[in-house]
């Protein structure tokens, strides 16, 4: 039996996980130097960790394509209707975009979540990505994927309220708490249940999925968690590099054995009177090549921080010298390793979404998809020689290995369903004129010959 919900036990839940989130938050933001500079102290930020998570969810979402697949050869036609009504699902909700800004805030945290619930106002299926801040879980010991209740909490002011809700909050802000399990549905404002009913849907409406799986942990690994520690020596080097340069530039008066000094300027034409057994002159912070030491350091960082984020140079589109497509994808393993594993976790969260909608069309729409596969494909990483590949899947289809849907997939075709019939309502209109032609041709060759035969 399911233990009955108390909104408190959310104030003490999870607080390690917030507060790391709160701190992930503020590095990916620029806040990467502990406590405040002195007054001569330079802190210098140089926010490579956001260059490098934006660059790899770039990668990782380049050509993305849902789809469905029938597992029997009855369901064929409602494979092809459940993948039109998913494209018009991900286009009514723009989850192009949505799938691009959750997967950086999935990298910056370490958890991305997504919500598929029936609007009823409009219709349709709505999508939505809430703040992994305010979702709370419980699974099953034993098995992680088997989450038996979920909360969401979220803040609102008393206009917010009105307008969702129709509730008169009696304070200026107050904390809404859905509680969602197979069975039932609870409605929280702070510690009061508003509303209890069974779970119109049957499922929990939230995918939890993480950036990156730590073993037998349920909570993601964040992008940032690695390189952390080589982006703060990275700031710390590179101020003070910057410090030494600006002291060069204005240099520093050393006297020897002189006990006071007045009106010692350094600038151009300047005259020092000094007494005997005295010397004076400027310190040199670049001789001896100390500056070339501290250059070579901020290499070896750079490299370091490369090397942990499995970011290599030639990700960032230069690699300083010409190389073959086979060279830049060795070159560019470390990275495809990456994306290979996050998108094995992002597969099978976008399969259990297109699962989500297509259970909510059948419940609210009426309709029938019969047993159909959601599915999902992603384009390569590193760019291709098309004519090579077109070339490779038309010998493919020719041989009947897969299906002309299977060869748009791999060619990257957005809606492999929606060109096919393209393709194949020209064909019949090609086929139509070739009919015409060839009949208005041998009625003119009938003619000429019943002309010649007068």
């Amino acid at each position: 039996m399911v233990q009955i919900f108390n909104p408190n036990e959310l104030k003490s839940r999870d607080l390690d996980r917030l507060k790391r989130y709160v701190n992930l938050l503020d590095f990916y933001q620029g806040k990467q130097w502990d406590g405040r500079p002195s007054r001569n102290e330079k802190q210098l930020t140089f926010n490579y960790a956001r260059v490098i998570v934006d660059k790899l969810c770039s990668y990782l979402m380049s050509g993305v394509n849902f789809g469905a697949e029938a597992l029997n050869e009855e369901d064929i036609e409602k494979a092809v209707t459940a993948r039109s009504m998913l494209n018009e699902v991900y286009q009514q909700n723009n989850l192009e975009q949505l799938d691009l800004e959750t997967e950086i805030d999935c990298a910056v945290l370490g958890d991305g979540c997504f919500k598929v619930i029936w609007d009823a106002s409009s219709g349709g299926v709505r999508v939505s990505a809430p703040d992994i801040q305010g979702i709370y879980a419980w699974w099953s010991p034993d098995d992680m994927s088997r989450i038996y209740r979920v909360a969401s909490r979220y803040a609102l002011n008393s206009e917010e309220a009105e307008v969702s809700y129709g509730l008169e909050l009696p304070s200026r802000q107050s904390f809404l708490t859905e509680v969602w399990t197979e069975e039932t549905f609870e409605l929280w404002q702070d510690e009061k249940l508003l509303e209890s009913k069974p779970n119109p849907y049957g499922f929990i409406p939230f995918v939890i999925y993480p950036n990156l799986r730590e073993p037998k942990r349920f909570w993601g690994v964040s992008d940032l968690d690695e390189i952390m520690e080589p982006q703060r020596e990275l700031n710390r080097a590179l101020s003070q590099l910057s410090r030494i340069l600006e002291l060069s530039g204005n240099p520093i008066a050393v006297l020897e054995n002189v006990e006071q000094s007045e009106d010692i300027a350094v600038r151009p034409g300047a005259v020092w009177n000094l007494p005997e057994d005295t010397r004076a002159y400027l310190l040199d912070l670049l001789q001896g090549g100390g500056v070339g030491l501290h250059i070579n350091y901020v290499d070896l960082l750079y490299r370091t921080l490369h090397d942990i984020a499995e970011a290599p140079r030639a990700a960032f589109g230069g690699s300083g010298r010409d190389l073959s497509g086979i060279a830049l994808e060795i070159e560019l393993q470390p990275l495809l390793q990456r994306v290979w594993r996050k998108r094995l976790i992002r597969s099978v969260a976008y399969r259990k979404r297109s699962a989500m909608i297509l259970r909510l069309l059948e419940k609210y729409r009426g309709q029938d998809f019969g047993k159909v596969d959601p599915s999902v494909s992603f384009s390569p990483v590193l760019p291709r020689d098309l004519s090579v590949v077109v070339g490779n899947e038309q010998t493919m289809v020719q041989s009947g290995i897969h299906s002309r849907r299977k060869a748009m997939n791999e060619l990257g075709v957005k809606d492999p369903e929606a060109e096919f019939e393209r393709w194949c309502q020209e064909r019949r209109q090609i086929l139509e004129m070739n009919r015409d032609s060839s009949l208005k041709n041998g009625k003119q060759r009938q003619s000429e010959r019943a002309a010649l035969e007068e």
